[in-house]
């Protein structure tokens, strides 16, 4: 089942439900994915990727909405975009843990021989590479700056 093809199900709970919060969600992943197709050239529609990364980047559009919300002291408008953020997490991949992570880096940080700030960027594309979907990019920044510094 693609993933179009579960948010179409999904939106259909929600009506039913009358959950307009979900609804609304649902509705803006419709809305990325149609328009994404639209700009992707292949015929087939989005690979699996793409849609993961798109995803990841409604999540974090949501995510980063609600702070700053949060920081005009405006909770009436906070609220939604973390439900919203909620509802489109639940088709992502589980997410990996903050070790979890810290394993893969220093992993990674061992195979590619890095050895100070100068090689971060050697390792960001090979650990988000391999993490793609599973990890918060900017968590996994955080992680490698810690172990290179």
């Amino acid at each position: 089942m693609s993933l179009q093809e579960k948010v179409m199900a999904e939106m259909k709970a929600a009506m039913k439900a009358k959950d307009s919060s979900k609804l609304e969600a649902l509705r803006a992943v419709k809305s990325a994915i149609l328009l994404a197709n639209t700009d992707s050239s292949s015929k087939d529609g989005l690979s699996e990727e793409e849609e993961m990364k798109l995803l990841q980047k409604l999540v974090k559009q949501r995510k980063e909405s609600a702070t700053i919300y949060r920081e005009q002291g405006r909770e009436d408008l906070a609220e939604p975009e973390e439900k919203q953020a909620e509802v489109i997490e639940s088709f992502l991949p589980e997410q990996m843990s903050e070790a979890e992570i810290e394993a893969k880096v220093d992993e990674v940080i061992a195979k590619t021989g890095a050895s100070g700030m100068q090689d971060m960027g050697k390792v960001m594309g090979a650990v988000t590479g391999e993490l793609s979907g599973r990890a918060d990019g900017k968590t996994i920044s955080s992680i490698v700056k810690r172990k290179l510094s």
